[in-house]
């Protein structure tokens, strides 16, 4: 089963993503963030001291395509924590077609993976259009991709004030 996660910031969204994974006995922690300064450094401190010492952690930020190929298997449940921080590390990149390359190889991926996985990823689109170029974009292919995903997932979730909706898919 792949489920697709999605809120705004501090929604609630990764804790979900933790319990659902804690019903497995063999879950790795799929982490894209880098910290790149205090406060992200911070935020990925925060997630360690709540995830179980027993859960493998992979840090991933570019490849995560491989990365699921590598880890995913029938009686494990990987978390991909999150999906826009994996979008903002491809448009940062200096190589411009790494982005279409990246989103195409976890696109052709998804489906044949085995076991769970659940994919958190921030619902950025419910707001007014940014005024910056990359923000645009940003807010646009975060869109595309949440859309391409939500075809490709058995279940959709969207969580807002801790409280998650099921859009597709069976009940949490």
């Amino acid at each position: 089963m792949r489920t697709l996660i999605l809120g705004g910031a501090r929604s609630g969204k990764s804790a979900l993503a933790e319990r659902l994974a804690g019903a497995h006995a063999d879950v790795v922690y799929l982490a894209t963030a880098q910290p790149l300064d205090g406060e992200m450094d911070a935020r990925i401190a925060h997630h360690r001291v709540r995830r179980p010492a027993a859960w493998g952690c992979v840090e991933e930020p570019i490849a995560l395509a491989d990365a699921l190929r590598a880890h995913a298997a029938p009686q494990r449940c990987v978390l991909v924590d999150c999906l826009t921080l994996w979008l903002s590390n491809l448009l940062g990149a200096n190589d411009p077609s790494l982005f279409h390359r990246e989103r195409a190889a976890l696109l052709d991926a998804v489906p044949a993976l085995p076991g769970t996985v659940l994919f958190v990823s921030n619902e950025v689109g419910l707001g007014v259009v940014p005024m910056g170029e990359l923000s645009r974009r940003f807010v646009d292919e975060a869109g595309r991709l949440h859309q391409a995903l939500g075809e490709v997932c058995e279940r959709v979730a969207f969580v807002a004030a801790g409280l998650p909706l099921v859009l597709k898919g069976p009940a949490l």
